[in-house]
């Protein structure tokens, strides 16, 4: 397949991705935006106001940061989790996987779905954030780069989780019992400076405290983990994602009846 017959397929699936959150921006793109809003709501006006200052920020400019990555992380994953499962569903999948089309454009089509709904998402938040508070970027670079490798990272997760579904409620599994626990205690609301050596060694496991704090670290210029680990470690499971999922499209694994 030449390389503009591979460019067109790509835009194709990133097109049809984009339309369809798009479509149905009231489920999709509305309701992150109000829940975000009743976080700073609770935890600037009421909760945030009584804990004062976290690592020598207000509480509200702590957790912003925080909260924008799990926005981030949510829409990202699932995108490519609903989107891909339906799909899969619906037998279409099939004809995607019987067409010349290469097994990498295929899945680069839906991880880019997935990467735009969840910069998109997290772009609303922050412009909703200033609502609250004032955000003074301490590096641009890191900010961008820490959304998209997350953003990428859980797009693959979700379409690992879709190929594994055998109905719609297993795509509800992950994010409610791994997903949600993960993100909540990944310091998005808390510093880990704050537990106890056994916590703190416990909370180093968690993947999400090291975006999340990557994330802070280039908004407001401070961190819990060394950023620079945080970057590797994203990297790594990004390649070891990207490698499975395009082995279970080589393999057809639960995709072709």
């Amino acid at each position: 397949m030449k390389l503009s017959s591979q460019w067109v397929a790509f835009t194709t699936i990133l097109r049809k991705e984009i339309h369809r959150f798009m479509r149905i921006w009231m489920q999709t793109l509305l309701p992150p935006a109000i829940t975000m809003s009743l976080y700073f709501v609770i935890f600037g006006s009421l909760i945030g106001s009584r804990i004062g200052t976290m690592d020598g920020f207000n509480y509200m400019e702590f957790v912003v940061p925080g909260l924008i990555m799990m926005s981030v992380i949510t829409n990202s994953y699932s995108n490519v989790v609903s989107s891909f499962y339906g799909a899969k569903f619906q037998r279409s999948v099939e004809e995607i996987l019987v067409s010349p089309t290469p097994n990498y454009v295929i899945l680069l089509g839906y991880v880019c779905g997935g990467v735009a709904r969840g910069m998109i998402v997290g772009l609303i938040v922050t412009c909703m954030s200033m609502f609250f508070t004032h955000l003074q970027i301490h590096s641009l670079p890191i900010v961008v780069c820490v959304v998209v490798f997350t953003s990428v990272l859980f797009s693959l997760a979700g379409f690992i989780n879709a190929v594994y579904a055998n109905s719609f409620d297993d795509i509800s599994i992950v994010p409610t019992f791994v997903l949600t626990p993960l993100t909540y205690l990944g310091g998005v609301f808390y510093s880990i400076s704050l537990l106890s050596d056994f916590w703190r060694g416990v909370s180093m496991l968690n993947p999400v405290l090291y975006m999340v704090n990557a994330f802070r670290y280039g908004i407001l210029g401070i961190s819990d983990i060394d950023v620079t680990w945080a970057f590797i470690g994203v990297a790594l499971a990004v390649a070891i994602l990207f490698s499975y999922s395009m082995h279970l499209l080589s393999s057809g694994k639960r995709l072709r009846s």
